[in-house]
């Protein structure tokens, strides 16, 4: 029995190829920046060091200091993304380094949409409390069934959901000091097409003369719950001029849930010679996932009564994202039997080389007060990726990306109720993905599959918001 399983799993062993891929979004890691209509007018600049409202308690918690009595904000943002592979360009081979045959995966990216609540209320002269339920992170992409590159990538779901909690405190004399807790909810899945030519090829040398072994499918999902912590300070400097910081914690997320894998093929020895079995296994796998820390710089000057201009600049260690694995949560599991061994870890039922670098964002913006009621606002944005382009892969076509932002905001004194709108468009270069497997040290992985293709990118978002202050 035992020799059988020895024999099953070394043959098995070169059919799996890279059981998880990283999550992605276009830039920025898998970070959401459209957490604000009146913060995207003017493309995030100097958020840190302007509380318009309510969405302050995100931006920087400091932020409540400076509103008065209670406030609520709440609205939606939809991004919508078109990343493609160029026909011509997409290109993979599989486990023997045949190609394979399919199309480029058509648009892999759906609209979504991004709603959000802030509150906050002033205790007193001193402290003033808030809480947000939104979505920092999260991201959706999906293939067509017949790409080119399924044994690389098919579905790639991120939901985060965060409630933060916060307090502020104050001195009277312009300096505040905020602190708050994201509790994170979050949720994934990853999935892809399974490559067993490899497996045939080996059976086929051992005398194996039965059917063609289909392709087999991956899927992997699970949740949980975490916590970062945030922090802000807020000086003015002058009557017109106020700067920011603000920052959060990192932590990692284990994603626990069931790792899947279908027409898995299980060799026994019969008295005919190979008996090939073709089953569906399980087995329970933990997706660790890197929240990186961040620090945002911000300034505000009012040039003069009805002119204001925005800065700011956002820090994110996203380096700490080396590696994606699915790791195996019990003992003598069928997949990671045959994983492991591939990517050197015998407890890794699938691994992706990431090594991603940290990244800076710098924003600047401007707002016109035209009207006691109507502000309009432009905003400009740099955003690194922390992609490394000698690691890119299918599920990251991830490059450095421009924001241009135009808002306008609609405030009614006498009511307090305050209405912003906002669109922006994104602008990205072709980018090129050259991907194949590597080993937990980065390595090449055994086998010769790989995939390429040159990606074109575009995208826009917008977003409305409501705001009142009672």
């Amino acid at each position: 029995m035992r020799n059988n399983k020895t024999l099953s799993r070394a043959i098995v062993a070169s059919a799996l190829s890279s059981t998880f891929c990283a999550p992605a979004v276009m830039a920025g890691g898998f970070a959401l920046n459209e957490q604000s209509a009146s913060a995207m007018g003017a493309a995030n600049a100097g958020t840190a060091a302007n509380p318009e409202n309510a969405t302050t308690v995100y931006f920087n918690p400091a932020g409540m200091s400076q509103l008065s009595g209670t406030n609520i904000s709440f609205g939606a943002a939809v991004l919508d993304i078109d990343a493609e592979a160029k026909k011509e360009t997409a290109s993979a081979r599989n486990t023997l380094g045949q190609p394979v045959s399919g199309s480029n995966g058509g648009d892999i990216a759906d609209l979504a949409v991004l709603p959000n609540f802030f509150m906050t209320h002033e205790l007193n002269d001193t402290v003033d409390v808030g809480f947000g339920i939104h979505a920092p992170y999260g991201l959706a992409a999906d293939y067509e069934n017949d790409f080119v590159g399924r044994f690389f990538a098919d579905k790639t779901e991120l939901q985060v959901i965060s409630f933060s909690p916060s307090i502020a405190l104050n001195n009277g004399e312009g300096f505040s000091l905020g602190f708050g807790v994201n509790v994170l909810y979050a949720e994934g899945r990853l999935s892809k097409y399974q490559d067993y030519s490899g497996n045939e090829a080996q059976l086929r040398q051992l005398g194996y003369a039965g059917p063609a072994l289909e392709q087999g499918y991956f899927d992997v999902e699970g949740d949980d719950v975490g916590a970062t912590f945030s922090f802000g300070l807020l000086y003015e400097l002058t009557e017109r001029t106020q700067i920011g910081l603000s920052g959060q914690t990192g932590t990692e997320l284990e994603l626990e849930g069931d790792a899947k894998l279908s027409n898995f093929p299980q060799v026994s020895l019969g008295a005919g010679g190979l008996d090939v079995n073709v089953a569906n296994v399980r087995e329970n796998a933990v997706v660790p996932l890197e929240i990186p820390e961040s620090l945002t710089f911000g300034v505000r000057h009012q040039l003069t009564d009805t002119v204001t201009l925005l800065a700011g600049a956002t820090w994110a260690k996203w380096s700490r994202f080396e590696a994606l694995d699915v790791e195996s949560d019990e003992e003598g599991g069928a997949i990671s039997a045959v994983g492991g061994p591939k990517y050197g870890d015998e407890d890794i039922i699938g691994h992706v080389s990431e090594n991603w670098k940290d990244t800076w964002q710098v924003n600047v913006g401007a707002i016109w007060q035209a009207t006691p009621e109507w502000a309009f606002k432009a905003g400009y944005a740099y955003d690194e990726s922390p992609v490394n382009e000698n690691f890119r892969t299918a599920r990251i076509p991830s490059d450095d990306r421009q924001w241009l932002t135009l808002g306008t905001q609609y405030a009614h004194a006498q009511s307090g109720w305050t209405v912003d709108v906002a669109a922006g468009v994104l602008l990205f270069d072709d980018v090129d993905v050259n991907e194949q497997e590597y080993t937990v040290d980065d390595e090449p992985a055994e086998g010769a599959a790989s995939y390429s293709a040159t990606y074109e990118l575009s995208a826009w978002g917008a977003a409305v918001q409501v705001s009142k202050a009672f």
